[in-house]
């Protein structure tokens, strides 16, 4: 069976199989996971044999970089989280609105810069290709800071802020735009006490496809949306090919890519989880590395000495 193909009852019983009363030979196995290693060294020797290394990012590493992840305490834009702007219902109740808030956050990433993290991925990449090895990140973040680090092999299962689509033709087309729309100039600013800009839906952006001037929307997965099919494809490839599965900065409760590295772990291949703190998932893991992205994991990446470099 296939990792997309599991059950969400299946995926949870194996994610937590403490929780139900076992024979005690499950109980010493789930005991057992229950430890995962911090010891970098074991991790290295891990990491200097795998071929096909899987890297799933979450907002912890976009973070380091300062980028606002509208969570939690204090996670507003204006007087709005987050899952109050981000639905397809939100679009079509005031498409103003919504594009003043993904405005703001283009605005906000041009300024940002990938950290050492990004970059340490980036690096692991280039120079593990020039070995026959491959590294593929899946990152469900919308800030494209993988990109701008280098990395090549990039699946992005949420979209990207710099990509738009047309609510009419549906054509998907890069962005870079500042301001997107003459509209929008100086407009999005986070302020609880910021006067809307209720901007005509004819002066918000617009496809330019010959003949279409259809209104765009960012192309991004909303709460409420289905995630692409054919990204999701991409992904359980990779996630079957896997020899080493890294989970840097995720909370692992957004789902589907909260069953992504549980599922590889179930199967046995080793799985690391750099993160700030412990999550629901970590005690799946055979590593786990606490404290920043941008500190724990360019040492982990780093040249291994068996390494030949040509």
């Amino acid at each position: 069976m296939s990792l997309l193909q599991l059950t969400a009852r299946r995926l949870v019983s194996q994610a937590y199989c403490g929780l139900k009363a076992a024979a005690s030979k499950k109980q010493k196995v789930c005991s057992e996971m229950a430890r995962p290693s911090s010891n970098m060294a074991d991790f290295r020797e891990v990491f200097a044999k795998a071929k096909h290394i899987a890297i799933i990012t979450g907002a912890g590493v976009s973070a380091e970089s300062g980028v606002p992840t509208f969570r939690g305490a204090g996670g507003f834009w204006r007087k709005w989280q987050a899952q109050e702007l981000a639905t397809p219902e939100a679009f079509a109740r005031n498409p103003s609105r919504v594009w003043e808030f993904y405005h703001y956050r283009r605005e906000v990433m041009l300024s940002k810069h990938p950290n050492p993290a990004h970059i340490a991925i980036a690096e692991c990449e280039r120079r593990l290709s020039k070995q026959g090895r491959s590294v593929v990140v899946i990152t469900q973040n919308i800030d494209e800071l993988h990109r701008k680090a280098g990395t090549k092999h990039l699946l992005e299962i949420h979209g990207s802020l710099f990509k738009t689509r047309c609510t009419n033709c549906g054509n998907v087309a890069a962005n870079y735009k500042s301001p997107i729309c003459p509209a929008l100039a100086g407009k999005g600013a986070p302020d609880p006490e910021t006067e809307e800009a209720v901007i005509p839906v004819e002066d918000l952006p617009q496809c330019e496809e010959d003949g279409c001037n259809g209104l765009l929307r960012p192309h991004v997965v909303w709460f409420g949306e289905a995630l692409d099919p054919d990204v999701l494809t991409e992904v359980e490839k990779e996630l079957d090919i896997c020899d080493l599965c890294l989970v840097v900065g995720t909370s692992s409760v957004v789902y589907p890519a909260a069953m992504f590295a549980p599922q590889v772990s179930a199967r046995g291949v080793p799985v690391a989880e750099f993160n700030m703190e412990a999550t629901p998932a970590t005690n799946r893991f055979r590593f786990h590395f606490p404290g920043p992205c941008g500190t724990t994991l360019p040492p982990a990446l780093a040249r291994h000495q068996t390494e030949i470099i040509s």
